[in-house]
């Protein structure tokens, strides 16, 4: 093949063959752009193709050669006028490519050319970020040494130093850290040191910026996180350098809230000792003993009882704990309840008793606990039924039966079941 591939071949020792068309070149020129074959990439630019041509996803020859690392074909294409901060689809420039690719001499090259160090991708992604997040050190120090911000975020809110520590980059984190004079940068890294139970990096973190109740853009805090996973050790760095123990997120849930969600007792102990409010609420009126009651927890919901969390307590609904241990089938926690003198027939808004969420439910064991606690079977809700009713109605002839009520033979057999469904 001549090197002239635009035109007819008329050496004698060529047959005569037409080369590829337009479309056909531009993909040669970017192939030889990729392979890093610099002569034969200025050939195809000689004859006319745009040195910034991209492919499907907007991919140039610069991008190309920066991701494999061809310094030379790099420099040339930029010294033949090539945009040194052209984007792909993505938002991706050459210098997100290299630092993604760790190719530091690319990105060097790149920089003394006036590459953007802080342009930003589609979701928000820097150049410093991919490298961070790729543990690639070298090229997070050239970029930081370049004027690359670590304060600028992804859409998601993660900095560099956020990603480098979810990845478990240690160096690169440190690195980060020794240049984060400012102290700007903690959010979310507080939160996902946190979540790793990595007090060591925690430290660091509140080193410069003393703030433990950093807010997520939901507004948990860090100690919120710790109490979600049960990392006591980083829950208690956090307590003891100021976090507030009843910070209130959104929906005012505090940290004890959400440690009694999870069921972890430890964590609910150590935040009971440090002063959190037995009794906060959340806007829907719920306390931590409503979350542990709710979600099964029989440990907690104990401790929470032995400490005098208020057994009384309602959600705006009217809910009471039992009501919740009640819809969860949690048999152990509605047990509990009931031997610290719980109400067994004290009602939601609507009159609900607990009888009748477990007749809703079809909970016969909680049920059969609950009849035999002297709860009343003919207790009517606001709408007029009865547990025996609801029972009925859903089907759950056990409960009917357990309840050994006159009515049972009424309601079971002439019909009035079927009257409900109707």
């Amino acid at each position: 093949y001549c090197i002239y591939p635009f035109r007819i071949c008329h050496h004698p020792c060529h047959r005569k063959q037409i080369l590829p068309l337009s479309t056909d070149i531009n993909a040669c020129y970017l192939r030889a752009a990729r392979a890093g074959n610099l002569e034969k990439a200025l050939d195809y630019l000689k004859n006319g193709v745009d040195i910034n041509i991209c492919n499907q996803n907007g991919l140039n020859a610069l991008h190309l050669a920066s991701k494999e690392g061809h310094v030379e074909v790099v420099a040339e294409l930029i010294k033949q006028g090539a945009n040194v901060d052209a984007a792909t689809k993505k938002g991706n420039t050459a210098l997100h490519i290299a630092s993604l690719a760790g190719q530091t001499e690319v990105v060097k090259e790149l920089v003394t050319h006036g590459a953007n160090v802080n342009a930003q991708s589609q979701n928000g992604f820097t150049p410093l970020y991919m490298a961070a997040q790729e543990n690639h050190l070298d090229v997070v120090q050239f970029l930081l040494d370049n004027g690359s911000s670590q304060s600028i975020a992804t859409e998601d809110g993660f900095t560099p130093l956020a990603v480098a520590l979810q990845q478990g980059h240690d160096q690169v984190v440190s690195l980060l850290l020794e240049n984060d004079t400012k102290g700007k940068v903690r959010l979310p890294a507080l939160h996902i040191a946190a979540r790793k139970d990595d007090t060591k990096a925690a430290a660091l973190l509140l080193q410069n910026d003393h703030n433990a109740d950093v807010e997520s853009k939901s507004g948990f805090t860090p100690l919120h996180i710790a109490a979600h996973y049960g990392n006591i050790n980083v829950a208690t760095l956090l307590l003891n350098r100021g976090a507030a123990v009843d910070f209130k997120a959104r929906n005012d849930i505090t940290p004890l809230h959400v440690a009694s969600k999870r069921g972890n007792s430890n964590m609910v102990r150590l935040l009971l000792e440090r002063g959190a409010k037995i009794d906060a609420r959340t806007k829907d009126g719920l306390t931590p003993l409503h979350c542990g009651a709710r979600s099964g927890h029989e440990q907690v919901v104990e401790m929470l009882l032995n400490r005098g969390a208020p057994i009384l307590s309602k959600t705006k609904n009217g809910l009471s704990p039992l009501h919740m241990a009640t819809q969860g089938d949690h048999l152990n926690c509605v047990q509990l309840l009931l031997h610290h003198d719980v109400p067994v027939d004290d009602v939601t808004n609507d009159y609900l008793t607990a009888l009748h969420v477990a007749a809703h439910c079809g909970h016969y064991k909680v049920a059969k606990v609950i009849v035999d606690k002297k709860a009343n079977p003919n207790a009517k809700a606001l709408s007029g039924l009865t547990p025996i009713h609801v029972a009925a109605f859903m089907g759950h002839e056990n409960i009917v039966h357990h309840t050994n009520n006159p009515m049972y033979h009424n309601i079971l057999y002439n019909n009035v079941s079927c009257n409900f469904r109707k």
